[in-house]
């Protein structure tokens, strides 16, 4: 008798393996909740457990409650941030609440359990293939293609999706199977079709199932691909920043092909000045550095939340707020 194949959820933590203790990112949703549970039952008293209380809906109180309450059941250590993320001007609501989530998910981990090298999070192959399909509508190049990665470093902390393989609908059956049908809270800002990211969910996602069954495989095939093929053009970028220096020289940086020059230049702001420029900034700087044929010419561009000079013969970037007003000394 053949043995029954694991469950998605069960086959994606057999591929999983954190150092131990670690902790998950437990919004009280099902998404996290399955994640936690499923690992909580495969590494029991090694989990530790992150709510984030946002503060953006009535239902943030109730949502804490719950996560203390299941987490009190499964004997989880849980720890509670609340922050309030405000947006600058420009950057979305949403995209100024990740960057405060993530930040308090590593503060409290490093608080609480100094010995915790690693966090999982909870998205899947719908989040994903939702990613993937906004950074399209945004013609976005092969980062935003790429989409979420699996796992990576930031912030003394290894981060990791182990359930990016695994349909969200899937989740939710895993938590029925285990007799856990209440065990969640629903969001109601997820099912707001003022959102993007949710639109695609109720509108978009049930159209690809019915065109393209297979469609989150194969989407997550080629965010992989692009995914490893921007691995090797940040390794071009390495070498030729190496090459023009930091800051860059401008004849250094002339001697390169207009793309490898965008391509040095988004690795020298990304990677030492920790912004992007938009596409139309980075087409008019690279105009500029080719007019840099004289010692008198200027340059003087808006780029991603700063500004990149002409500083005799390199670029140099000032962060916005570190821009004097015209008069002051």
């Amino acid at each position: 008798m053949a043995k029954p194949s694991a469950h998605p959820l069960e086959q994606a933590l057999a591929d999983f393996s954190p150092g131990l203790p670690f902790a998950v990112a437990f919004s009280g949703g099902a998404d996290s909740t399955a994640l936690l549970l499923a690992c909580a039952q495969r590494w029991p008293g090694q989990v530790r457990a992150v709510h984030i209380h946002h503060g953006l809906q009535d239902a943030a109180d109730a949502f804490e409650a719950h996560c203390r309450d299941l987490c009190q059941q499964l004997n989880v250590p849980l720890a509670v941030r609340r922050v309030q993320a405000g947006h600058a001007p420009g950057q979305s609501p949403e995209d100024a609440a990740r960057k405060a989530r993530y930040a308090a998910l590593a503060e409290a981990v490093h608080s609480e359990w100094p010995d915790v090298p690693d966090i999982a999070l909870a998205q899947h192959a719908d989040d994903q293939v939702e990613t993937l399909l906004i950074a399209l509508s945004r013609g976005a190049g092969l980062p935003g293609l790429a989409s979420m990665p699996a796992q990576w470093r930031r912030q003394g902390l290894n981060w990791h999706r182990p359930c990016l393989a695994v349909p969200g609908a899937a989740l939710r059956e895993w938590l029925k199977e285990q007799a856990q049908p209440q065990s969640w809270v629903e969001d109601p800002s997820n099912t707001d079709e003022r959102y993007t990211r949710n639109r695609i969910r109720a509108r978009v996602l049930p159209a690809l199932a019915e065109a393209l069954p297979a469609f989150r495989e194969t989407f997550a095939r080629s965010a992989a691909h692009a995914a490893q093929a921007q691995e090797v053009l940040n390794e071009v970028a390495a070498m030729d920043l190496a090459q023009v220096g930091v800051p860059p020289c401008i004849q250094a940086l002339q001697q390169l092909s207009r793309a490898r020059q965008a391509l040095v230049l988004r690795h020298w702001l990304r990677q030492h000045h920790a912004t992007t420029p938009s596409t139309a900034q980075l087409h008019e700087l690279l105009d500029q550095v080719a007019a840099c044929t004289t010692r008198g010419h200027q340059l003087h561009l808006k780029v991603g939340q700063g500004f990149v000079e002409r500083k005799g013969q390199h670029l140099a970037w000032t962060g916005q707020e570190n821009v004097r007003p015209m008069g002051t000394i």
